[in-house]
């Protein structure tokens, strides 16, 4: 498994703290940035993790910003990203069982860097339900293709 990483400076120690989860549990990653805590404009890098998604040069991409809601906003704009703002374990889990996301959203200044982790992990264990939940993606997608 690859992952695609990629904050805003509202995120940057968030996004430090999630590569050394990474390490840890021998996850392989690319840092898309920022590399600071300088200010940046976050679709910036919700582009950059999303095209390595879409390219299939990640399986999954993480990304984060001070609420996760502008990141989300800006990756749902890419075709074939479905990604998930997750404040807990459980949405973290059903959007995985039941929308097949392949992008995780999270809010550094809501989320602690424990419960980050938690989240990330259970997003990522958690393998896709199919059956009527695969109808449903294939619905979505019949509309995004529309557009």
């Amino acid at each position: 498994m690859k992952i695609a990483i990629g904050c805003d400076h509202g995120a940057y120690e968030l996004k430090e703290n999630l590569k050394k989860y990474f390490d840890e549990k021998g996850i392989e990653y690319q840092d898309f940035g920022t590399y600071s805590s300088e200010s940046v404009n976050y679709p910036v890098y919700a582009k950059a993790v999303c095209m390595a998604v879409q390219e299939k040069k990640a399986d999954f991409g993480v990304l984060l910003c001070s609420t996760g809601i502008g990141m989300s906003i800006a990756a749902n704009k890419f075709k074939g990203i479905r990604a998930a703002l997750c404040s807990g374990t459980y949405s973290a889990k059903f959007t995985r069982l039941h929308n097949n996301s392949n992008v995780l959203c999270i809010g550094a200044q809501i989320t602690g860097a424990g419960l980050a982790k938690e989240i990330t992990d259970t997003f990522l264990s958690t393998e896709f339900m199919g059956g009527r939940h695969a109808t449903r993606i294939d619905m979505i997608t019949e509309i995004e293709n529309e557009q």
